[in-house]
């Protein structure tokens, strides 16, 4: 089970990348929907780690 402040971080991450796919991974329109900072937002994609799978999916479809 996880802790509480586990469960605040997945659903914050979450959260963050359902409005970065809504707003076409452009950070600052995520940052806007989220109301937070650009820096912020930026911050916590570091965080956790978010990339942009779709775009990395595309990418690797040249190379096939």
């Amino acid at each position: 089970m996880l802790s509480l402040k586990n469960k605040i971080k997945e659903i914050e991450k979450e959260e963050i990348i359902k409005a970065l796919q809504e707003c076409g991974w452009v950070q600052a329109r995520a940052a806007k929907k989220l109301g937070i900072t650009e820096r912020m937002i930026g911050y916590k994609i570091k965080k956790y780690s978010i990339r942009n799978r779709e775009r990395r999916c595309e990418r690797c479809k040249g190379w096939q």
